[in-house]
């Protein structure tokens, strides 16, 4: 038998104290020696380093006999950006009759589901990498479908703007600048940082409880703490399914987790999306200071349309003078962007002209007469108001800088030029150039208003209907063309506008992406591109 050596000591002791409790013998007969037993101390240390390095030696030995584990998969590992975040998903799914109901409205609607996904291409390699160095739930991904079905310039009823859908209000709160050039609310990078605070914030807020925290994204952490505070006194339970919210909210969790279901299994929904490239769509570039959206789009060899797309920040046709300077390019043309920029002389980067004041002008006149509005008059020349000295100069908007419609859309809502009907009786001699240029609309929008000829003559007397604050843009004068909106009235038809407007139907299609079986209707906005002479 082998005994370990930690056992020998017990083994001395036995053997001593056997031979101290003998029986004792007759006094005549001599004790019978007792034998000498050497003992050896072993120490504890020692005997703790031997275990340690036999325990070691079989631990090397089984790690010989493992074969190695596979690599972790890390983002780069995925082909598809779909797949990176099905990986990332960590909310639980609920059996819910609300959440087969939004799912059912979403696999009813699969051509609306290819629209988000392709604006969503440009952004959601960046929103995914943000929300995985958080180590946040990639189903927050999913929240710009429910927001704002990843259209950047989204403006909700409640003016809330961007992807992420703030009001200004929260936007200011979570360090998002709004001025007079620039929304950081619709900042891709700068709002998705915000967004991504304020869930953060909100996860600790409702200690821990994802649901909580994307419900008060939604109506606020106030109303949740309400609601909360009821069940609580009623001995309800708090979780996010048993509360009573505003409906809007009570809809909101349950779009985000049939969106889940949707973009984890679409296969089993009759829907097959077209892979995204798991690869970053732009690259940030400094452009040091001010320069014009469309000469960055010319030297960064894009279309002023993408560029305005991936930088839907920017109100007006340049960048805030006071900052932020960076623009947002596809990857592929960041190298010559910036070297083009390099090369690019102070006075190229922000086109602008001189008038010199007449008798008789004020800034709204001015401004009419350059093809720009008052207020961006006042701003290049810091004016405090309407009244200008003849024969000063001015510096003006140069001409032929005409912008995509949804910046001249988002540049209104900033001006606050909400559109609202008069109506102006005519007066014996008055023209409809006249009429149009004193209410600051084109001839061809103020005659499509009232049906009638732009060529027309006007009886004394006749009243004419007039919409201030129409979004107009300004005249191009390379092509003679300017971009303009027609607000759809009851009655219309696309064949009546083009005649109106002196243009094709198919170029009304293409210009607003719509096809034969599209239904206009009744207070939808449409984008026209009207001749020169026709306003």
């Amino acid at each position: 038998m082998k005994f370990s050596i930690s056992l020998w000591p017990c083994l001395i002791g036995s053997a001593l104290l056997a031979a101290c409790t003998a029986p004792v013998r007759p006094t005549s007969e001599q004790p019978a020696p007792v034998p000498e037993i050497a003992t050896h101390s072993i120490p504890a240390t020692a005997a703790a380093g031997a275990a340690a390095n036999k325990e070691d030696a079989e631990a090397a030995r089984l790690e010989e006999l493992t074969p190695p584990a596979p690599p972790a998969a890390g983002p780069e590992q995925y082909a598809d950006l779909f797949d990176r975040i099905r990986a990332g998903f960590k909310l639980d799914d609920v059996d819910d009759r609300e959440i087969d109901q939004q799912l059912a409205w979403y696999t009813a609607h699969p051509q609306y589901l290819d629209r988000v996904w392709e604006r969503s291409e440009r952004f959601l390699h960046y929103i995914v990498t943000e929300i995985e160095a958080r180590d946040m739930p990639l189903e927050i991904a999913l929240l710009p479908v429910v927001e704002s079905a990843y259209e950047p310039f989204a403006y909700s009823r409640s003016r809330a703007s961007g992807l992420w859908q703030f009001i200004s209000g929260t936007g200011t709160r979570f360090g998002l600048k709004q001025n007079w050039w620039y929304d950081g609310r619709r900042d891709v990078m700068e709002s998705t940082r915000a967004a991504l605070d304020y869930l953060q914030f909100l996860h600790d807020e409702f200690n821990g409880d994802w649901l909580l925290a994307i419900a008060a994204y939604n109506s606020g952490e106030l109303n949740v703490h309400r609601a909360i505070d009821r069940n609580l006194k009623a001995g309800l339970p708090t979780d996010f399914w048993h509360l009573r919210l505003p409906r809007e909210t009570e809809a909101y969790v349950p779009k985000l987790l049939a969106m889940k279901r949707v973009v984890k299994s679409p296969e089993d929904y009759g829907l097959e999306f077209e892979p995204i490239a798991n690869e970053p769509y732009f690259a940030r570039i400094d452009t040091g200071s001010q320069i014009e959206l469309a000469v960055a789009a010319d030297i960064a060899g894009v279309d002023l349309e993408e560029l305005t797309n991936l930088n839907p920040a920017f109100n007006r046709w340049a960048t805030d003078p006071t900052g932020p300077y960076d623009l947002l390019v596809p990857v592929e043309t960041a190298e010559a962007f910036q070297a083009a920029l390099a090369q690019l002389a102070p006075g190229d980067r922000v086109r602008t002209a001189t008038y010199k004041v007449r008798s008789g002008d004020t800034v709204s006149s001015v401004a009419r007469r350059n093809g720009t509005t008052a207020a961006v008059v006042r701003e290049l020349n810091d004016l405090k108001s309407d009244k200008l000295s003849q024969g000063r100069e001015l510096v003006i908007p140069a001409n032929g800088i005409a912008m995509p419609v949804k910046v001249v859309r988002a540049a209104a809502l900033v001006d606050g030029r909400a559109t609202r009907t008069t109506v102006h009786v005519v007066r014996r001699g008055e023209t409809l150039w006249g009429i149009a240029q004193r209410h600051g609309v084109s001839v061809s929008t103020l005659a499509a208003w009232n049906n009638i000829s732009s060529g027309g003559t006007l009886a004394p007397g006749r009243k004419l209907v007039v919409r201030t604050g129409t979004v107009v843009a300004r005249v191009d004068t390379g092509t003679g063309l300017a971009r303009m909106t027609y607000t759809i009235r009851r009655g219309d038809t696309l064949s009546q506008i083009s005649r109106q407007f002196r243009v094709t139907v198919a170029q009304l299609m293409s210009w607003n992406g719509i096809d034969e079986q599209h239904r206009i209707r009744a207070g939808q906005r449409i984008v026209l591109y009207v001749t020169k002479r026709n306003g």
